[in-house]
C-alpha cells in the first residue's frame, strides 16, 4: 500500500527565525508533549537543539530543563 507524505511528519531545519523544509509533510511531533502541530500553526522551536515545540509553556519547560 502507498502512503502519502502527508501520512508521516515533516522534517524540518530550525533556524534562529524561520524553519526549513526538508522532508515534505503536513505536520511535526511536538518534542516535549508529543502533539502534532501542522506546520502553518508552527511558532515554537528551538534552533540549538532542533526541537519543535507546540506551545511556549511546553518550550518553556523543555528550555528549563523539566522535559
Amino acid at each position: 500500500m502507498l502512503m502519502s507524505s502527508s501520512d508521516d511528519g515533516a522534517k524540518l531545519h530550525y533556524g534562529p527565525n524561520s524553519f526549513r523544509v526538508l522532508r515534505a509533510g503536513q505536520h511535526v511531533y511536538c518534542a516535549v508533549t508529543g502533539e502534532a502541530i501542522p506546520l502553518e500553526e508552527l511558532r515554537y522551536w528551538s534552533a540549538a537543539l532542533q526541537e519543535p515545540y507546540a506551545s511556549a509553556e511546553a518550550a518553556t519547560k523543555r528550555l528549563a530543563g523539566e522535559a
